[in-house]
């Protein structure tokens, strides 16, 4: 069907129709819509329905970033994805990302679609309640990365429902990559090895003290008391992660070594730390803050004390903007840059690098245990947070799996130390730290 041959308002053009006609190649998936007009192959094992025209407003309303007009439709209850549980919508969003081209239409096209769907399709309806602010009206909140504005947008993420956390993520109440030590690891075996992998870089010993900056729910933090006899602070912006962090402590008889604080990273003054941890802090703070950064825990450290940052990356060191749908509802302000990026502030702020590695496909694997968990409690998550907020976290765990799947982001470690003034680091000829 070809958009250029509608004109005039009085005829209409089925949904299916307007769709075929801005397909590059066959569709892999079943498009059925609420004017009763479908496409595709009818035996597809996967499907979208568009149910309302709400839901084709909010996507001809996005069209610079259609995943973003494709997110609000979904999340509001518009379109549903037919043949994939939406606790893990996986194996849907697969078969769009390799086999659903669209291609942009011209002008002429554009002006005949519109007219045969409905102009009055192009008043955009109040987006989901789950939308955070755009990047624009976010400066109300204060500056990017300004310590009040940091606290919002990771309240807006972080403080859900801790319920909703334990549902999802499982007993170790850990949301950042673990490391399967073999394939049928499970997730719990696997996030006990992440953290005992980071303990085993920092050469953690008893007696020591560590600092975990971003600490969540305090799992490194209580990892490193528990297993390693280490005194440690971890501080969150969350003040639901810093509650039951420390109502966890206590029940582990571990608050004479472990303390988890409701503070800003910045705020902490104690020094002369044996390790500093950070494991999924970096992707917060904004690129351009970097160099403070590094240098801020590069001055909490004492002479051979260690640093290991872990987090998400880009696979390359590129400047490249966050997908609206990623910046409205999962992590606002969020930015992410390369290893190389990474590696450069750290040196550039005195810190001397001894070691990076990639963990992606670890994170892939840990998203998938993810989806599992939403999938398994569904009802409860639904019951704990609402629908809308389910389907958002099904989505962006499903499409972040298939993201580290298919390299267009990666999780590293970054392992450095604080040299004294002579430039001796005191770390050994070679790692002391099995993998």
């Amino acid at each position: 069907m070809r958009l250029d041959t509608f004109s005039g308002q009085a005829s209409r053009i089925p949904i299916a129709g307007a769709i075929e006609g801005l397909l590059q190649e066959e569709l892999p998936l079943r498009i059925t819509a609420y004017d009763g007009s479908s496409t595709g192959p009818e035996d597809a094992p996967v499907g979208f329905d568009l149910l309302t025209e709400r839901g084709l407003s909010y996507i001809l309303t996005a069209p610079l970033d259609l995943d973003l007009g494709l997110g609000r439709a979904y999340v509001s209850g518009d379109l549903d994805l037919k043949g994939v549980h939406p606790g893990d919508p996986y194996e849907a969003l697969k078969l769009i990302k390799h086999g659903l081209k669209i291609r942009r239409p011209r002008p002429i096209e554009a002006v005949n679609l519109i007219r045969g769907l409905g102009i009055e399709l192009l008043k955009p309806p109040p987006p989901p309640k789950e939308e955070h602010l755009p990047r624009w009206r976010r400066t109300v909140e204060g500056w990017r990365h300004s310590k009040a504005r940091d606290a919002e947008v990771i309240h807006h993420h972080y403080d859900v429902s801790n319920r909703f956390y334990e549902l999802v993520l499982g007993p170790s109440m850990t949301y950042t990559c673990a490391v399967f030590p073999t394939p049928e690891a499970t997730l719990e075996e696997a996030q006990f090895e992440k953290y005992d992998l980071i303990a085993r870089k920092l050469n953690l010993q008893q007696g020591q003290r560590l600092l975990d900056v971003g600490c969540g729910w305090g799992g490194m933090v209580r990892h490193a008391a528990r297993e390693y006899g280490v005194r440690a602070l971890g501080v969150t912006l969350s003040r639901e992660q810093a509650t039951w962090a420390q109502e966890r402590i206590k029940e582990e008889g571990l608050d004479h070594l472990a303390e988890v604080r409701f503070q800003d990273y910045r705020d902490v003054v104690e020094t002369d730390f044996d390790a500093v941890s950070s494991i999924g802090l970096t992707e917060h703070i904004g690129i351009d803050n970097y160099g403070a950064y590094f240098s801020f825990l590069k001055d909490k450290l004492k002479p051979y004390g260690r640093l290991l940052n872990h987090s998400i990356t880009r696979q390359h060191n590129r400047d490249t903007k966050t997908g609206l749908f990623i910046d409205r509802y999962v992590f606002p302000d969020g930015e992410l840059t390369g290893s190389g990026r990474m590696i450069l502030e750290a040196q550039n702020a005195g810190l001397e690098v001894h070691h990076e590695e990639n963990l992606r496909l670890h994170y892939a694997m840990t998203l998938a245990g993810w989806c599992r968990n939403l999938e398994a409690n569904w009802d409860e998550c639904v019951a704990e947070v609402g629908e809308g907020t389910a389907r958002v976290w099904g989505l962006y765990m499903a499409g972040s799996r298939l993201s580290f799947e298919r390299d267009e982001i990666q999780l590293h470690h970054v392992l450095a130390t604080r040299n004294d003034e002579d430039g001796v680091s005191g770390f050994p000829l070679r790692p002391d730290w099995t993998n």
